[in-house]
């Protein structure tokens, strides 16, 4: 049997080297755990349009299992809800779609060590990255406003909202019991 910890440091590489966003403080749970789209909405307070179009257009794609085809439901890691709750606290602030897909580019770029300890900023036009009390000085001097994102509580608020609801396994391309389209085009097919 595999240690608490050592199923942490596993994960912790098994992130490093698929080159994710997050490679730090995962919890380990099983690559093929995941939450649904309604779980992820509520989770992260979007509405199920909104992480639809997101998904089809490469914003936050879902990393346990993409949709494949009709009946075939979404699975959402925990990393990937902590990006779109990050995406909804940036719009609610007033910044752009195109703004949050050029920051969430950086991030995923930048790669960084300990994603928990960033605060991104923002003025409404803008998206900053903030690393320590003297880069939060410095935006200020410039006279604008601006609106934070400590990544580290949003984690938190995360966790504590996934830690009841339910998940989910991937399996292979199941059709969901009960879809009508799916009925309607097997039917159709025969």
């Amino acid at each position: 049997m595999i240690e608490p910890r050592d199923e942490a440091a596993e994960a912790r590489a098994q992130a490093s080297a698929q080159g994710l966003l997050f490679d730090d403080d995962l919890a380990p749970m099983p690559q093929d755990t995941g939450f649904r789209g309604p779980t992820a909405c509520n989770a992260a307070g979007i509405t199920y349009r909104q992480l639809d179009y997101w998904a089809r257009t490469g914003l936050v794609e879902p990393t346990v299992r993409s949709a494949t085809g009709s009946g075939t439901a979404r699975l959402y890691s925990f990393k990937d809800i902590l990006l779109l709750k990050i995406i909804k606290r940036l719009l609610d602030a007033g910044v752009s779609l195109q703004q949050i897909r050029t920051a969430i580019d950086h991030l995923r770029e930048r790669g960084t060590e300990d994603l928990t300890q960033v605060t991104l900023m923002s003025d409404g036009a803008s998206v900053y990255e903030c690393r320590s009390a003297t880069e939060i000085v410095d935006l200020l001097q410039g006279g604008q406003g601006v609106f934070g994102i400590a990544i580290g509580g949003v984690w938190k608020e995360i966790e504590g909202s996934l830690h009841e609801l339910p998940t989910e396994r991937a399996e292979a391309d199941v059709p969901v019991a009960g879809d009508e389209l799916s009925q309607r085009r097997a039917r159709k097919a025969n």
